[in-house]
This record gives C-alpha cells, structure tokens and sequence, in this order.
C-alpha cells in the first residue's frame, strides 16, 4: 500500500484529502503543520507528500524547502489557496515558485479529488520511471556512488 504525507495546517484540507486518498486505497499520514510533518517524515517511510505551502512558523517557501532536503526522493506536490485578492498588482505564482524549490508538482486550493488523484498518478509514474532508469543503468559490482560516476 503506497503512503502518502499530507501536511496542512488547516485541519478541514488535511482530513478531505486524507478521506478521498483512503477511498482510493492510500495509506495516510498527516501533520498539522511543518515541524509535525517533518517529525513524521524523519520517522517513517513515503511515497509521496502533499505540503501547503504558507504555514504558520514557516516563511514563505520554506517549507517546500526543508521537505524536499529532507526526502529528495520522494515526490513533493505543493498546495496554497493563498491569494492577493486584495491587491492592485500582479500577484506572485507561488505555485510555480514552489517548483523551482523542489516540487515535483503543485496545486491551487481549493481542487477536486479526480485532479488530485491525477496528479497523484502522474508523480507516481514518473517517479517509478525515474527509479527503472537508475536500476537498468547501474552496473553490476559497482557501488552506487562509482555508478553514479560513470553515468
């Protein structure tokens, strides 16, 4: 059964996501904010997470950041329903800010199961593909660091 994080500070986001995610078969873990989540990810083993993006104790994008440092490997999709209704000029794309730190994809709150799940997919696949690709080009009684060398 392939795990999934799900980080959010809002308690209503955390628990549809982790009901949808469970209806599809998922095992979920959440966490109510960065240090939680980051606490569970030290401790256990994910296929994927799920962070907000602005959560309290947390500037800007740097939860995006420390999640990613902490599991580079694990696909990363960022949320945020943050907006600048009120502002006169062009608001930021935090969504694609997200991105260039380390997501592997990212999504505006609020959103529909199905795009959820699709996305979900879609990050599983290429992570899979990613994970295929290095076995087939690692060579036979080589360490993976001198694999990594020759690749």
């Amino acid at each position: 059964m392939l795990r999934i994080l799900v980080v959010d500070d809002d308690p209503l986001v955390s628990q549809a996501i982790e009901l949808w995610l469970k209806q599809q078969g998922f095992e979920v873990v959440t966490a109510d904010g960065a240090a939680t989540g980051l606490a569970v990810l030290t401790k256990g083993r994910f296929d994927l997470m799920i962070v907000d993006i602005f959560m309290p104790h947390m500037h800007g994008f740097e939860s995006v950041r420390l999640f990613h440092q902490s599991a580079p490997a694990v696909p990363l999709i960022a949320i945020s329903g943050y907006d600048f209704a009120e502002s006169r000029s062009p608001a930021p794309d935090f969504l694609r800010m997200a991105l260039a730190l380390g997501a592997t994809r990212s999504l505006r709150k609020p959103f529909k199961p199905k795009t959820l799940l699709a996305v979900i997919d879609e990050c599983l696949a290429e992570n899979r593909t990613r994970h295929d690709h290095a076995a087939a080009t690692r060579r036979p009684g080589m360490t993976d660091e001198r694999n990594r060398e020759v690749n």
